[in-house]
């Protein structure tokens, strides 16, 4: 097989956002002056970027001390679908996104073998809460790569989304799809995390709005 320089990187969270995306390609602070992104080896943009769904669910659980909420994850092995935007990027910037996910720095480790992923269809990295890679499929011939929890939806509790997390990821989708905040609001409410705290109103109402991040310390 030749070698995979190019793949989607499905992304389900906060990185269907531009400019969240961008803090791992080109490096920069979160917005609310915590945590520092050295980014990637390669900063370059996304050759593309394209909506698609996934075949699963989303849900957010364990608590991300940079938006002190819930974090979001994907299930595979449950009903869904999962609204997601797949960017086209070369596999070492797929590495380095991996790393900076895992709190590491670019380049410290080898770049995931995507050819054992698309001969197994998961391949998991470590225990972490972003070490599990999921082979979703592919587009244009090329791999839709993912990466998620080693463990089950139901096997962690629900923790809900801080509200900048989550415009984040509407607004990303929003755009992706070209949808209003109410369809947008409907592909979310759902997800254990957002399902009893928020509404497809008071959650329509977050996405339309303008980013409610924090101020810096």
């Amino acid at each position: 097989m030749s070698p995979v320089d190019r793949l989607w990187y499905a992304a389900y969270g906060s990185n269907t956002h531009p400019a969240r995306l961008a803090l791992y390609l080109r490096g920069g602070v979160h917005p609310d002056g915590g945590r520092a992104y050295p980014g990637c080896r390669d900063p370059r943009p996304p050759e593309r970027s394209a909506p698609l769904w996934l075949p699963g669910s989303l849900y957010f659980a364990t608590v991300s001390p940079v938006w002190r909420g819930g974090r979001a994850f994907y299930d595979p092995d449950t009903p869904g679908p999962t609204a997601a935007r797949a960017h086209l990027l070369r596999a070492g910037q797929f590495a380095d996104l991996l790393a900076q996910e895992m709190y590491r720095e670019p380049g410290t480790e080898p770049a995931p073998d995507l050819h054992a992923l698309r001969s197994a269809g998961r391949l998991r990295m470590g225990p972490g809460r972003y070490e599990t890679l999921v082979l979703a499929g592919e587009l244009d011939g090329l791999p839709v790569v993912t990466f998620t929890a080693p463990w089950r939806s139901d096997e962690v509790s629900a923790v809900a989304p801080a509200p900048a997390y989550l415009w984040r990821i509407g607004t990303g989708l929003r755009e992706a799809n070209g949808w209003d905040a109410e369809r947008t609001a409907d592909a979310l409410v759902g997800s254990p995390g957002v399902a009893g705290h928020w509404t497809r109103d008071t959650l329509a109402a977050l996405i339309a709005g303008p980013s409610p991040d924090p101020p810096a310390p």
